[in-house]
């Protein structure tokens, strides 16, 4: 998919790797006012599930600290879709984007549209390494996507990418969400600078 020139709160670009290379998905996500639950579309495995419901519960436990009105987040459900919907998706490695794009619907405040991110998250709000990064960023590359947000630990991964190639990227290299966060999101306020 090629870059998006704007995007809503609620909608962030990630970084997938599959057997015919790198591809960039959006995560989708709207708020379902009065609902309670989470609503998962887009064909997704088990794995990308659990990265949805790791985000959530991230984002719930550190609101505070992201002044995210934890009314938003009990009162209303989350449906999260990942185009394309009749693909199947799985694997870690939409963490960052997962958490991203629910921060920017619960914040209601949107993404870079120039940056797209790929990594496993944990709840404490590590930002673990993931594989295919080469692939990934050629795909961003091919897509019109300059600014890739990457896991701190795949840093030594960009040797492998061609150098006019590295020429025309801007990288940022996340440790935790906070990193990625206030990466993603412009104007992201919060209490302090602590994951």
């Amino acid at each position: 998919e090629q870059a998006r020139d704007t995007l809503p709160p609620g909608v962030a670009a990630g970084l997938a790797w599959t057997q015919a290379g790198g591809v960039v998905l959006y995560v989708e996500s709207a708020l379902l006012p009065e609902g309670k639950e989470l609503l998962l579309t887009g064909q997704l495995g088990e794995v990308m599930q659990e990265s949805v419901k790791t985000a959530k519960s991230y984002l719930w436990s550190h609101a505070d600290l992201l002044q995210i009105n934890k009314d938003t987040i009990r009162k209303s459900g989350v449906h999260v879709h990942v185009p394309a919907g009749a693909t199947p998706k799985d694997g870690p490695s939409a963490g960052v984007t997962m958490v991203t794009s629910l921060a920017s619907l619960y914040l209601n405040t949107s993404v870079r549209h120039d940056t797209a991110m790929t990594g496993e998250i944990t709840l404490t709000g590590l930002v673990l390494p993931v594989g295919g990064i080469k692939e990934k960023i050629l795909a961003a590359h091919r897509a019109d996507i300059h600014r890739v947000i990457l896991p701190k630990s795949n840093e030594s991964d960009l040797r492998d990418l061609p150098k006019h190639v590295l020429g025309k990227m801007e990288f940022v290299f996340a440790e935790n969400v906070v990193d990625v966060l206030t990466q993603a999101i412009p104007n992201l306020k919060m209490l302090n600078k602590v994951a």
